[in-house]
């Protein structure tokens, strides 16, 4: 699996999104996509108790430990690179994460408009 180019949403160098959780399509700890990534794990996002409970609502559980697969379960403060089609239900179920845009790939925007994005930017700290 050959990854796409290593640019963000905001057509600059991908920066990281986190090594604690390690997050990514590679666990490489970027937003780092290709063509085998079906889900377009390129947001990085800022998870919130809102958000891990939605995303649990809706079928895809990222607040419960799984150590068979050596997952610790999110918990609000973490960021992911979450799939793109799932930030964007989020946003239109008024619950959307804030995100870091220096930290989502471009890929992202094939399905969430930047203007979108840049409505949950999270102030770099």
């Amino acid at each position: 699996m050959e990854p796409d180019d290593s640019i963000n949403a905001l057509g600059e160098a991908l920066e990281p999104c986190s090594n604690d959780p390690l997050t990514g399509f590679f666990r490489d700890g970027y937003c780092n996509t290709c063509a085998q990534d079906r889900g377009s794990h390129t947001v990085c996002a800022v998870m919130t108790a809102e958000f891990l409970a939605y995303s649990k609502y809706v079928g895809n559980d990222l607040s419960t430990p799984r150590p068979e697969f050596g997952f610790a379960g999110l918990k609000p403060g973490d960021k992911w690179c979450l799939c793109a089609a799932r930030f964007l239900q989020a946003h239109d179920e008024g619950c959307a994460p804030k995100v870091s845009l220096a930290s989502t790939h471009r890929r992202a925007l094939a399905i969430v408009p930047l203007d979108i994005l840049k409505r949950y930017e999270a102030q770099a700290h």
